[in-house]
């Protein structure tokens, strides 16, 4: 057990100003996400804290993390789509997500029912980790700009936030970010935005 995800259920991720307040998304999963836990623990992965939130690797490659979201929390495979969904519970976090995949859950009893079938999961996302197997990516069809395509890329628990927008909301953001000239300003608007995303809110909500 990482220390590190124990301050993680008392801080939260740190991503926006909730973060260590009784409002924190965090708070909302406690029970859920220990009883998460510990059927992680039992996995053989290691346990570490990237992008402020838990994350289970398999000899230094991400396998998924463990997040707590408004209506939900979720395990987020990072090769979900090339796992075999027999029990159809792997979810896009957004329509033009490619190659993450989303359990949810939101109650104790959803965990413990789904047991079985969630430690099947995680064995076949360690065994594609060891094969060394990759997600064949298409082309986003979705006209983002380059600066939010890496935060994107390189940050999966604020994918996972971004994803979870109404489609309205993205786009009210993908426009704000592609209407600035200079990349170093679409960079300081996407890390100004973050906060915001990350609470689920559109750029004009406060």
């Amino acid at each position: 057990m990482n220390p590190e995800v124990d301050t993680y259920f008392v801080d939260g991720c740190g991503r926006c100003e909730l973060g260590g307040t009784p409002d924190c998304k965090v708070n909302s999963w406690q029970e859920e996400m220990r009883e998460l836990r510990l059927i992680i623990l039992d996995c053989d992965l290691t346990e570490e804290v990237k992008w402020g939130v838990p994350c289970y690797t398999y000899q230094g490659g991400n396998v998924f993390t463990m997040s707590a979201l408004k209506d939900y929390c979720a395990i987020g495979f990072f090769k979900g789509a090339l796992i075999n969904d027999v029990h159809n519970i792997l979810e896009k976090p957004g329509k033009n997500t490619q190659a993450a995949r989303l359990i949810k859950f939101t109650s104790v009893d959803q965990i413990v029912e789904m047991e079985h079938q969630l430690r099947a999961y995680i064995q076949e996302a360690i065994d594609i980790e060891k094969a060394g197997l990759k997600v064949p990516m298409k082309k986003n069809p979705e006209p983002i700009p380059e600066e939010l395509q890496d935060k994107l890329d390189n940050d999966p628990i604020f994918q996972e936030a971004f994803d979870a927008l109404t489609p309205g909301r993205q786009r009210g953001y993908i426009l704000h970010f592609s209407g600035a000239k200079q990349a170093k300003t679409r960079v300081s608007r996407i890390e100004k935005c973050t906060p915001k995303i990350m609470e689920g809110k559109g750029l004009h909500d406060w």
